[in-house]
């Protein structure tokens, strides 16, 4: 279902979480679910995984993750500010000690000049640690900016974990 290196570093993503007793949870846009797919796709992920929203619309955001729709209408869905609020939001909604966030334009339309396709904001919160929040434009098509958000994901999960890589 997905290619070796996502389900490679999910299986290392879950097994630093269940090493070091962490739950963790995705809030989920422009990937639709696909980094909680990624690691639900394996067994016994129910042991550190609590739960993965997708919140592809503006008011799925506000109503399920507390982001303010002020904080939207300033600077837009895709964004730093939206992805830290995001990833925010679900770690006081869930037990989740990692919390992961995506939002992004995976195109092939919805970009331009200031935010084009492929720009993907991500989040990594974890409890009593710093919030990080990553910028990047993917290249490809559709389906390659979203694998290519997923990847990223979960090795910002893993280095939430304390567990060592990052790449």
């Amino acid at each position: 279902m997905f290619p070796a290196e996502i389900t490679r570093a999910a299986e290392r993503l879950l097994a630093a979480c269940q090493a070091n007793g962490l739950w963790l949870a995705t809030a989920e846009s422009c990937t639709g679910g696909l980094i909680s797919a990624s690691l639900t796709a394996i067994s016994g992920s129910s042991a550190v995984v609590d739960r993965g929203v997708v919140t592809y619309s503006n008011q799925a955001k506000v109503d399920l993750l507390g982001v303010p729709d002020g904080l939207i209408a300033l600077h837009g869905a895709v964004s730093r500010e939206v992805a830290h609020a995001m990833a925010e939001g679900l770690l006081a909604r869930s037990r989740a000690d990692i919390a992961l966030s995506v939002t992004g334009i995976a195109g092939p339309g919805g970009g331009s000049l200031e935010k084009p396709v492929g720009l993907v904001y991500l989040g990594c919160a974890r409890r009593d640690h710093p919030m990080v929040v990553e910028r990047h434009v993917f290249p490809g098509d559709r389906e390659a900016v979203r694998l290519a958000a997923v990847a990223r994901a979960l090795a910002m999960g893993l280095a939430a974990t304390g567990d060592g890589a990052t790449a």
